[in-house]
């Protein structure tokens, strides 16, 4: 990966961080500023690696689609083409501004991933891109699950500590 593309990914992620940590410290103004920051970069690298890890997870699905190894081809990667919209995308993460519109952006760059994932494997167009959106779908369940789990383990252990 560029150092471009890595700056860009960075940038979407703590982009679509802030979207999910500024509710939560405008609903709780008690919170510390210095835990809330930390929260938002946290929660900026997880992004970050989950967004870098979109393609990389379609082209494993593809190879278990195809039931072999793809020797000899490098697996797709994310490109300065194909990160700026995910970056719009998660510009547009925060709440208020349009869930629709995020989600129709996310479509929309999960689309400009098939079709590198197609040539590269030789699949046909479908099945391509249904390993990509496995790939997206599975990947934000598995943070939105650790991030269910962190809030819950973070609000027992403040429980714990005001008994």
């Amino acid at each position: 990966m560029s150092p471009l593309v890595v700056v860009l990914l960075l940038l979407a992620g703590l982009s679509e961080a802030a979207g999910r940590i500024l509710p939560l410290v405008a609903r709780r103004s008690s919170m510390p500023r210095p835990v809330a920051i930390l929260l938002l970069l946290f929660g900026a690298v997880v992004e970050s690696a989950v967004f870098a890890l979109w393609p990389l997870a379609a082209w494993t699905l593809a190879e278990l689609v195809l039931s072999a190894p793809l020797s000899g081809v490098a697996a797709s990667t994310w490109t300065p083409g194909l990160v700026a919209p995910l970056l719009l995308a998660a510009v547009l993460a925060f709440p208020l501004l349009g869930p629709l519109l995020h989600l129709l952006l996310f479509v929309g760059v999960g689309a400009s991933l098939v079709t590198p994932l197609a040539t590269a494997t030789g699949l046909d167009w479908w099945p391509a891109a249904s390993c990509v959106a496995i790939a997206g779908i599975g990947l934000g369940v598995a943070v939105e699950v650790v991030r269910r789990l962190v809030v819950k383990i973070s609000v027992t252990g403040a429980q714990e500590v005001l008994t």
